[in-house]
């Protein structure tokens, strides 16, 4: 009888079984020891629930601190936001530059009122930074205090372990949104600080306090 064939399956056969266990036992410690992740924000149901409530929310106000962090100086005036759809009321105390501004604009048309006198331009970014001497991006800030990604471009979202928003990169911006407080079926952050590595800019709402229409309840 020729055992030589039969040694030779009984060797293929070994190395066979030898490789599956190497690899169950490979899937075995992986299933053990990896960290769990957020899903995917178009597979996160949480997220996407969220940010469904938040673009339906047109209309809200929020009072809170702003601290202003630009070319080597800080300053942390009070801060007034009053958003009704598509126009925005923006009163900042305690500047540098004065003690009372008020801002009030829509897409292409924005006014800046200091000590009497009334400025308008087409661009917010432009009239701040003219007038104030520091970056303030309304134009996606109305998205981004919420803790919504502007829909006019591209952004890199992060969640935490329970699916929550924690990070937006978008248009050279990092924003952090952190302390989130639920008001009624909405949740939104106490806490938001924007970076940007140009200019070496910084600016931290904090202690956000949130009103607004029945969905608040």
């Amino acid at each position: 009888m020729n055992t030589v064939p039969m040694q030779r399956n009984l060797k293929k056969r070994s190395a066979t079984q030898a490789l599956i266990g190497v690899i169950f036992g490979g899937m075995l410690l992986f299933a053990c020891t990896s960290i769990p992740i957020a899903p995917p924000a178009e597979e996160n149901s949480d997220w996407a629930r969220q940010r469904d409530r938040l673009q339906e929310l047109d209309s809200w106000e929020l009072r809170g601190r702003v601290n202003v962090r630009y070319d080597n100086e800080s300053h942390t005036p009070r801060i007034q936001w009053m958003q009704q759809s598509v126009e925005y009321h923006i009163r900042l105390w305690g500047t540098f530059n004065a003690g009372n501004t008020l801002i009030v604009g829509r897409p292409g048309y924005v006014t800046l009122e200091q000590d009497g006198e009334i400025l308008s331009a087409t661009s917010p970014e432009q009239l701040i930074l003219q007038q104030l001497g520091y970056e303030l991006p309304v134009s996606h800030l109305n998205y981004w205090i919420k803790g919504l990604p502007s829909p006019e471009m591209e952004a890199d979202l992060s969640f935490n372990d329970l699916n929550q928003l924690v990070t937006i990169k978008q248009a050279d911006w990092t924003i952090n949104l952190s302390d989130p407080r639920q008001y009624g079926s909405i949740s939104l952050p106490r806490d938001v600080v924007l970076t940007r590595p140009k200019n070496d800019i910084r600016l931290r709402f904090f202690g956000l306090n949130w009103s607004g229409d029945e969905s608040f309840n």
